[in-house]
């Protein structure tokens, strides 16, 4: 089984959230009596933390949840500097390991799309290579989505990510000819090499818990054992 699972997406406002959501939903249903927990390593500006925070009653701190904030809704390394502050990756690696050791599994939420800087020489895909987190890329359901698709599991690839599968995301409501015509599993994975792992339906409300856990077991979880 996975001790942590990194969720990353194509860019920003991709269904990260959504598919952490989703994902957290499901192991609060299916698995009461295990530990999980969520993390976002580097948060800016007000955001995930407090939507989890919100949403679930977890066995961790708010440090431990977002080891590194910082005031400005920018990229890390622009954040930090504005605060004369370093991006100090030890911090986070200390509490995921931490957390790993503690939890039966991890759900890491990514700062922006896989190519988004952490440091002014790191993205997120050199982290999630360089630490060997299993992860897993969120494709909105758009116009220019599968160009942006296949640039990303290049760029996955290239960093020696440990690319578990694909989640296609409805970011508003879609017909199910719509999702076919923009995001064509069969093209993507012919693309990519990589499972489409299902497709996340818009959703208007998250508090329906059972209806989250139930579009989770929708999806081929079976895939990132």
């Amino acid at each position: 089984m996975l001790k942590s699972l990194l969720i990353t997406g194509t860019d920003t406002e991709a269904g990260k959230t959504a598919l952490t959501t989703v994902l957290a939903a499901y192991c609060q249903k299916y698995y009461p009596q295990g530990s999980w927990g969520i993390m976002k390593p580097i948060q800016s500006g007000i955001g995930d933390r407090e939507w989890y925070q919100n949403l679930f009653t977890l066995e961790q701190s708010t440090a431990e949840m977002t080891p590194l904030y910082f005031s400005a809704p920018l990229a890390p390394p622009i954040a930090a500097a504005k605060e004369n502050r370093q991006v100090d990756l030890a911090i986070v690696w200390q509490t995921l390991t931490q957390l790993r050791s503690r939890l039966d599994l991890v759900l890491v939420e990514a700062v922006g799309g896989l190519g988004s800087p952490i440091t002014d020489e790191l993205t997120v895909a050199d982290l999630a290579g360089e630490w060997r987190l299993p992860t897993v890329l969120v494709v909105p359901v758009k116009l220019g989505s599968l160009g942006h698709a296949v640039a990303n599991v290049a760029l996955a690839r290239q960093a020696r990510v440990d690319l578990k599968g694909i989640v296609l995301n409805c970011t508003q409501p879609r017909s199910e000819e719509e999702i076919a015509n923009l995001t064509p599993k069969e093209l993507i994975q012919s693309l990519t090499n990589v499972p489409v792992l299902g497709c996340l339906p818009y959703v208007d409300d998250f508090s329906d818990f059972e209806k989250l856990a139930q579009i989770a077991s929708n999806l081929d979880l079976e895939t990132l054992k």
